[in-house]
């Protein structure tokens, strides 16, 4: 901890949370198992990133592709959702973090959607961390639903097609609200995105680690952003360029 840079720190950190299921496997567990051990990581983590002044932390928790999981895995998925919800909320709103779901949340169980809903309204006017949870997520789902979205403004009159920028597809992500993540974290050893944030990581530092999710802690996090702040971040320009900056 001491060796971070208060100055350099993301504003936004990333993490598509891997490896459950084999590191369940490896305790001669069900899969299910892992799910519930690796709600563990998620407050060691969400209490680091408040700890170390991190203001947005995305994790990934549930893919659309995820639905294609054996059906018990599924529900007992959702029944971990929820009931994670219930037990984590009065502590989220006791340390003034406000929750946020993103993903194509209609495809939930009545009971997950209402359990999201009144842990987003608990914590509305919270100014601490904004945690942000992809569920039922899928970048290629969201950026879909944005060019719908901006076909209908077009359709409507409300905009006008020389008028679509980067900026116009922002505003109709499901991110809007949020800066892009700087950093993007994935456990478990794999080395790919995922489908994960696609427009969003575009500049964002990737970071991977062998840690499974479920032995994923503050020093992880912390070892994670020390590499951060050992890059360089250029956005296209040159060294010199940011140096005389």
């Amino acid at each position: 901890m001491e060796n971070l840079d208060p100055n350099k720190l993301p504003k936004h950190i990333a993490i598509i949370m891997d490896g459950n299921g084999r590191w369940a496997q490896e305790q001669g567990q069900d899969r299910l198992f892992g799910h519930y051990e690796g709600v563990i990581s998620v407050r060691k983590v969400v209490e680091a990133a408040t700890e170390i002044g991190i203001q947005y932390l995305t994790l990934y928790a549930f893919s659309t592709e995820n639905w294609d999981r054996p059906e018990p895995e599924v529900n007992g998925l959702m029944s971990l959702f929820v009931d994670t919800i219930a037990k984590e909320v009065p502590d989220l709103h006791k340390n003034n973090i406000q929750l946020h779901f993103i993903g194509n949340l209609a495809l939930l169980p009545e009971d997950a959607q209402k359990a999201l809903e009144a842990g987003m309204q608990q914590t509305a006017q919270n100014t601490g961390l904004n945690l942000i949870i992809a569920l039922s997520y899928s970048s290629r789902w969201e950026l879909t639903e944005a060019a719908k979205k901006i076909a209908l403004q077009v359709q409507s009159g409300q905009l006008t097609i020389d008028k679509i920028n980067e900026a116009t597809l922002s505003k109709n992500l499901t991110t809007s609200d949020f800066p892009d993540p700087e950093l993007m974290i994935r456990t478990s050893g794999e080395y790919r995105i995922s489908n994960f944030l696609l427009y969003q990581l575009a500049y964002a530092e990737l970071y991977f680690t062998n840690t499974l999710w479920p032995d994923f802690r503050k020093k992880d996090l912390v070892e994670a952003l020390l590499d951060y702040q050992s890059r360089e971040r250029r956005f296209g320009k040159t060294t010199q360029q940011i140096k005389s900056h």
